[in-house]
């Protein structure tokens, strides 16, 4: 745009308004390099870069913590864990009938994301756990939890969606430089938190 206007875009949205991920994750298979996070039957194909990203930043957490709506939407992923051994799921309750209660490496937490996260890292017993985006990331965000901030940023805008941070608008959280990493169609961007 000319004489100093400019274009701002603000999307950062994790899902569209019925939670489709759409082109979001078309990343995870434009590649040859095969990347399995957690789930074998579950194996990435991306590009060299992102399989690195991906191998380095991600498969090394024990544990995820997610909400109750991302584990009702993808089903608990089967009763296996897409990254990591161990999930455990922010709730007011858990699910009374679901298929692998009782058989699937999944914990169901009703006093708030700040216990969910001490109990993930007392599972992960020094190793990586990983905070899904969402409410549940923005409550651990705020509460100080989240030590790095993953984004990745992928070439498409949907306007109106699920919200990467679920509604944060308290006091401004300061990040740190990135670490960035270039994929094909998606940058992958690691920020430090910086901590009050």
């Amino acid at each position: 745009m000319r004489h100093g206007q400019g274009l701002r875009g603000r999307d950062g949205v994790i899902a569209d308004g019925h939670d489709g991920v759409g082109p979001l994750f078309d990343w995870y298979n434009n590649g040859d390099r095969a990347v399995v996070l957690g789930d074998p039957s579950r194996v990435s194909r991306v590009t060299p870069a992102s399989a690195d990203y991906l191998e380095s930043a991600v498969a090394p957490a024990r544990a995820m913590v997610c909400g109750r709506h991302l584990f009702d939407i993808t089903d608990g992923w089967g009763g296996v864990p897409p990254a990591g051994e161990h999930v455990f799921v922010v709730t007011h309750e858990p699910p009374e009938e679901w298929a692998w209660a009782g058989k699937a490496p999944f914990t169901f937490v009703t006093e708030g994301v700040e216990e969910a996260v001490a109990r993930a890292k007392a599972f992960a017993e020094g190793a990586d756990v990983s905070v899904s985006a969402g409410v549940v990331g923005d409550q651990a965000i705020r509460a100080g939890l989240v030590d790095e901030l993953h984004c990745n940023v992928v070439p498409v805008l949907f306007g109106s969606g699920k919200r990467f941070f679920g509604g944060f608008e308290d006091v401004p959280v300061m990040l740190g430089n990135p670490r960035v990493i270039e994929g094909d169609r998606v940058l992958h961007l690691m920020y430090p938190v910086e901590k009050p």
